[in-house]
């Protein structure tokens, strides 16, 4: 097959950027379009910054069911809805609870550590070609948690011994030690020594999307309207031009769904809407990322001071932001730190999730030369690099050694 193929992206976030570079690496001729320039304020650059092989523990699991109706009245918890968007999760909230059983836990679990356990390799090939100093962190992720919900965290624990990933269970003591600022109301916790953090998740989007570029990559900053077919070969149209291509692959995250339906599939793809606030120059507090479990929250030190980042909201793309929500991570913060001033930078982004809660990753059900990456919910960061590895083995028809049928579209039809 010849190699110098035009291929076309749509969407120039950390999958699209890192499919891009990887598709590169096999002679292919890459053209990146997104309505933005990549570095804006999406959700590559405003997530947690955590690099997680560890987080294979599927949200559709048996215990949530108990757990939802008591999250989404605590002002506290994790969870919220917008109630002007419930009439449209509705048939999305079925699949979902459809899909909190045991057997379908451990499914997605074993196939999200399957991706999971070749991530940060999958990074460090695209890394060794950019300057990354004071970027990347490698201390570790702790997750601490109250006396309440002990069985959740028994459940994950015991997964997580199941399939392998990672983990060193923490007592009281053992927090203090690792993270002293923070006010004891943890029971214990759990440390994954081999995650990393990112010190600025923008500014290594960025130079990936720079080293992209002084490869030869072209970037079209437009919106896409749509794609037809030329004899098999898809053409991406924007509002100012038509471009041609001899495959394409779409990775708008959250926004892939208007291009999904127009390719004939019914991907019952959402948007689950996350929430930031920066503390500036209390990034010393804590050394690394924290989440505290009970509330859904974590904490990450970052340049731009302790980002403060969490709750899931259901509410569509249009919605406004929360300000209810922005209190909430505000309140938690403080709940687990003395001496933090007011907050600054209030950012909302957008995790495309599917009912699952695996992403798809493969080719069109209905056109050969089209292929999808989107979909990796809370793991988009993490997920980056991997899935535009195994994307680009895809699209150059090579063999890829992984078992990657539970993550085709097809199994929403």
């Amino acid at each position: 097959m010849s190699k110098n193929l035009k291929i076309g992206i749509i969407g120039a976030g950390i999958q699209g950027v890192c499919s891009a570079l990887f598709l590169q690496k096999k002679n292919f001729d890459v053209t990146l379009i997104d309505r933005e320039e990549p570095g804006n304020l999406s959700a590559s650059y405003g997530n947690a910054g955590h690099f997680s092989p560890y987080a294979s523990i599927p949200l559709n699991r048996p215990d949530i069911l108990t757990d939802v109706p008591a999250m989404l009245l605590s002002s506290s918890g994790p969870l919220a809805l917008k109630w002007n968007y419930v009439p449209k999760m509705i048939p999305w909230f079925l699949k979902f609870l459809k899909s909190c059983s045991t057997k379908n836990m451990m499914h997605t679990a074993k196939y999200m550590h399957q991706i999971l356990d070749s991530a940060l390799p999958a990074y460090d090939e695209l890394f060794e070609e950019i300057d990354l100093s004071g970027l990347v962190e490698n201390k570790g992720i702790m997750y601490i948690w109250n006396d309440q919900n002990l069985k959740s965290r028994e459940l994950e624990i015991n997964i997580r011994n199941e399939i392998g990933a990672e983990q060193q269970l923490l007592n009281k003591k053992e927090i203090h030690d690792l993270e002293p600022n923070i006010k004891k109301i943890y029971h214990a916790g759990v440390f994954y020594k081999k995650a990393r953090h990112a010190r600025n998740p923008g500014k290594i989007w960025l130079k990936l999307y720079k080293l992209f570029l002084s490869k030869g990559g072209n970037f079209k900053k437009n919106n896409v309207e749509g794609v037809s077919f030329s004899e098999e070969k898809p053409i991406i149209k924007t509002t100012d031009n038509s471009y041609d291509f001899d495959k394409i692959l779409i990775t708008c995250g959250a926004f892939s769904k208007k291009l999904t339906d127009q390719m004939g599939e019914k991907i019952p793809l959402e948007t689950e809407r996350g929430y930031h606030i920066h503390f500036k120059n209390c990034d010393h507090l804590i050394s690394r990322p924290v989440v505290f479990q009970n509330r859904g929250f974590g904490m990450t030190p970052m340049e731009q001071g302790l980002r403060v980042v969490g709750t899931v909201e259901f509410g569509g793309l249009k919605n406004k932001l929360s300000k209810s929500r922005i209190k909430n991570l505000v309140n938690n913060a403080k709940f687990l730190l003395d001496g933090l001033p007011e907050h600054e930078d209030e950012w909302l982004g957008f995790r495309p999730t599917l009912p699952d809660y695996l992403p798809v990753i493969g080719s069109s059900k209905n056109y050969k030369n089209v292929f999808y990456s989107f979909g990796h919910h809370h793991l988009g960061w993490t997920l980056g690099a991997i899935s535009g590895k195994i994307i680009s083995k895809m699209i150059a028809n090579e063999n890829t050694n992984l078992d990657l049928k539970p993550y085709s579209s097809i199994r929403f039809s």
